[in-house]
């Protein structure tokens, strides 16, 4: 798996004009997915996520997590993350999972991430053509792939 995490102010997914979902303070996290994304993946992850310190202490010192906020956090599935520009000029989407693959791991991960956050995770749809609008606040945008966790 690999995410793109953007520190936000606010956020929001909109699907065919309507808002699917929104969150004040928190995270807005884009994830892709391969076929050999494990349950070891899911949940390393989702802990990594709840509690990286990426957010101003009293001091303003970067050292509090979105689960020290009580912060939200807005998911939205994106297999472009595993893009391949290798050659030519149109990317190869070949590293994705397919949606038979990638939708049980994904809906996986957002339960994972209701239990280690202890709330309601905002998401878009699956496959579904969004408009994410945010205020990345810092800004702050991190990625991380849990091929690489050492």
């Amino acid at each position: 798996m690999k995410v793109v995490i953007q520190k936000v102010s606010k956020a929001s997914v909109t699907i065919e004009g309507r808002i699917e979902a929104a969150i004040g303070t928190g995270l807005v996290v884009l994830v892709g997915i391969m076929d050999e994304d494990t349950k070891e993946d899911i949940s390393w992850l989702s802990n990594k996520l709840c509690h990286l310190r990426i957010f101003e202490d009293q001091d303003n010192v970067l050292n509090k997590s979105v689960k020290d906020l009580d912060g939200d956090l807005l998911v939205v599935s994106q297999f472009t993350l595993f893009a391949s520009t290798k050659k030519g000029h149109r990317p190869s989407y070949s590293k994705a999972a397919k949606p038979d693959t990638a939708i049980p791991i994904y809906n996986a991960f957002l339960t994972q991430l209701k239990l280690d956050l202890g709330k309601n995770i905002s998401s878009g749809i699956f496959g579904a053509n969004m408009k994410v609008e945010l205020i990345n606040d810092g800004p702050v945008t991190i990625i991380i792939d849990t091929k690489h966790k050492d």
